[in-house]
């Protein structure tokens, strides 16, 4: 049943799910799923979970950049390829219960910190700089790619001529504007891989110069 909501919100956003779409998908009478959850915010609860448990926290003696690296880069991935889980992934599913995924991965990172020996103090801000950017820049991405949807061509004129025409009325008054806007139409712009990726590896480089100082 997860794996099938999970589905449908991928392909029509969280706002398309509901209890009786979910079971035309599965084929059974919306009721019967009541049997396995209260409602429709504890099966978007677990939908949330089920994404969050693929963040992989390793402990395999690898150092603790190495390490949080890899479990950035497959947050963002992951928030990513579920668009609709980054921004639900941010509010607790149940304040009553202290458990499950999003607090297993906290306390791994606040625990590879602690023990590559951050002091207390700079565990707690390295902590809120890493994982703002790992949602953060997700939000951030996944927003512009909301945005760049909403374009249309009007009048027979094509996106490429449309944003060609915009660029060059921004030149005169707005030309570093200009510049950068073209950057993102170039064929061998960055994607938002590379974008997240340079930014976290610049947060990780500060934080071991932060580590030697204290």
């Amino acid at each position: 049943m997860l794996e099938k909501a999970i589905a449908v919100a991928d392909a029509d956003g969280i706002e398309a799910l509901s209890m009786r779409k979910l079971g035309q998908a599965l084929g059974v009478e919306a009721m019967s799923l009541y049997k396995y959850v209260a409602n429709k915010g504890e099966l978007v609860a677990a939908m949330v979970d089920s994404v969050i448990a693929q963040f992989d926290l390793p402990d395999d003696g690898s150092a603790w950049d190495v390490a949080i690296r890899h479990c950035a880069v497959r947050a963002h991935d992951l928030l990513i390829e579920h668009p609709w889980a980054c921004g639900l992934a941010l509010v607790p599913s149940d304040v009553r219960t202290v458990e499950g995924p999003r607090v297993d991965y906290m306390e791994w990172l606040l625990r590879r910190l602690r023990e590559a020996g951050f002091s207390r103090d700079l565990a707690y801000s390295a902590y809120h700089t890493l994982d703002s950017h790992i949602f953060g820049f997700t939000l951030w991405q996944l927003g512009h790619a909301n945005a760049a949807k909403a374009f249309t061509a009007n009048d027979g004129e094509s996106v490429e001529d449309f944003f060609a025409r915009v660029l060059e009325q921004m030149r005169p008054r707005y030309p570093y504007l200009a510049e950068h806007g073209e950057q993102h139409l170039a064929p061998d712009a960055p994607n938002g891989r590379q974008e997240f990726e340079f930014g976290l590896d610049l947060i990780l480089d500060g934080l071991k110069r932060q580590r030697r100082k204290r």
